[in-house]
């Protein structure tokens, strides 16, 4: 009896120590609320500048059911656990929390409230959302930040099996994407891992030419805000022609970030074939709200930013037509249907999810 006894401790003792293993080795859950808990770092140049991002997993810990990333990018009110919350609501609708890691970026800016050595960006002129230098750290761009979480992405030693980057943003995170899609220095440097932007409903783009859409068909200022309507209300409209603006009307339309002129930090040193060359082949596709032809939202009304089109509909569409058209992109657009400026809409529609989370 004694020896049937230690017998079955041993059993015991060795099956616990199996379920103990199993454990250790199930794959971590994700992580999906905007708390404290999904709050993680990221060193910038060598430290101890540092950026908060959100995060489902970390990325400092080995994880090899990670087959994708996400990296949603904030509006202008720099609200990253809002943006954190819609695209993980997205991977949920998209059965892709288990193998996505889905990140949300902050952005401090002006004065918001930062934390030890949080690195500050500029709120105007080459501002966060177009890769400015920041006011803490002179040396360092917020096209730098993606940099660094894209490279960390693709260390295979944490990512062995991700193959698949989107960068995305909504209103101000659009134009965030945009200006990252043509600016940044990491695409294609990354092996083993492929990287598509998305750029939502912007109210501006950085115009590789110094023409504008002529203020007729689809960009006629009295006839936008009839153009989600009527039977093409949910196809990109194309009706949209080019000329030279007149720069006595708007003497600084073609200045970054809203054309190619008098550009500094991160992008300073490219010239503007290069720049023109990365927008024109790096995949890219613009998801535009059939609704979004009203002024809300903090729709810009600058007068460089009226020179693109009277909506960000409009923008958005003439842009693509000329990217595709006129420089011969690849690009796709998408009218998500009866959405306006609202990123929950954009990211849950059912023409957006196989766009934000690729096969």
């Amino acid at each position: 009896m004694m020896r049937t006894a230690a017998l079955l401790a041993v059993v015991s003792t060795l099956a616990g120590a199996a379920v103990a293993r199993v454990r250790l080795a199930a794959p971590a859950a994700p992580c999906t609320t905007a708390t404290t808990p999904c709050e993680r770092w990221v060193p910038l140049g060598g430290g101890p500048a540092r950026s908060l991002i959100y995060s489902t997993y970390s990325l400092d810990v080995p994880n090899k059911a990670i087959a994708r990333a996400l990296i949603m990018v904030h509006g202008a009110d720099r609200n990253a656990d809002h943006y954190f919350a819609t695209a993980t609501a997205a991977g949920f609708l998209a059965g892709a929390l288990d193998n996505t890691v889905i990140i949300a970026p902050r952005f401090a800016a002006g004065d918001d409230k930062v934390d030890a050595n949080e690195v500050v960006w500029p709120r105007r002129g080459d501002s966060w959302r177009s890769g400015g230098m920041s006011t803490s750290n002179p040396t360092l761009s917020s096209f730098d930040f993606t940099d660094e979480i894209l490279r960390r992405l693709a260390n295979k030693k944490n990512f062995p099996n991700l193959s698949a980057i989107v960068v995305t943003g909504h209103s101000a995170g659009g134009q965030f994407a945009t200006r990252y899609e043509m600016s940044n220095k990491v695409d294609g440097t990354l092996p083993g891992v492929s990287i598509t932007y998305v750029v939502a409903n912007p109210s501006s783009y950085a115009w590789p030419a110094s023409v504008r859409p002529r203020r007729t068909g689809n960009a006629d200022p009295a006839l936008a805000d009839k153009e989600a309507l009527g039977d093409s209300g949910e196809a990109v409209n194309s009706q949209f022609k080019y000329g030279p603006y007149d720069s006595t009307e708007v003497p600084r339309y073609d200045r970054w970030p809203a054309g190619l002129e008098d550009r500094a930090g991160y992008t300073a040193q490219m010239s503007d074939a290069q720049l023109k060359q990365q927008l024109v082949e790096r995949p890219t596709t613009y998801i535009l709200g059939q609704v979004d032809v009203l002024p809300l939202g903090g729709f810009d009304s600058s007068p460089s930013a009226m020179a693109q089109g009277p909506t960000r509909r409009a923008r958005g569409e003439a842009f693509f037509k000329f990217v595709t058209e006129t420089l011969g992109a690849k690009h796709k657009a998408i009218i998500v249907p009866e959405c306006g400026h609202n990123d929950r809409c954009m990211f849950t529609s059912e023409v957006v999810l196989p766009v934000i989370f690729p096969r």
